[in-house]
């Protein structure tokens, strides 16, 4: 049975950074893409970066580009994802999900993705 599970959230002040980490267990993590996505209250569920099941190809949101760094270590079985320069609008509860043999081309979207992990906030304020 897939599972992933995030961690790393808290609370940030703008300009702050966060690693936050998506353990996965039951699955192959190199037959998987990762993708990062986060959820604002009120707001629809968005992609925040992928990166492919080879570890080749990355994608970000254009809101995170240069700020959010996605990696993975399958040895660890986990994928990251860094967060500098955080602004207040990053602000959410942050989720990872899996998608087999999949290459994140283009812009990351939550359709194809599954297996979604419990979520972490992420509070960024003054």
């Amino acid at each position: 049975q897939l599972q992933l599970v995030e961690s790393g959230g808290g609370l940030v002040q703008p300009g702050g950074s966060l690693r936050l980490s998506c353990a996965t267990s039951g699955f192959t993590l190199d037959r998987f893409a990762i993708g990062w996505f986060r959820q604002a209250p009120g707001k629809e569920r968005e992609g925040v970066s992928c990166i492919s099941y080879s570890g080749s190809t990355t994608n970000y949101a254009d809101s995170v580009k240069g700020r959010f760094t996605i990696s993975r270590d399958n040895a660890k079985n986990t994928v990251y994802l860094q967060m500098n320069s955080l602004k207040p609008e990053d602000t959410a509860v942050y989720y990872c999900a899996a998608r087999f043999l999949y290459s994140c081309t283009g812009n990351p979207t939550v359709q194809g993705f599954g297996s979604w992990g419990q979520g972490t906030q992420v509070t960024v304020s003054s």
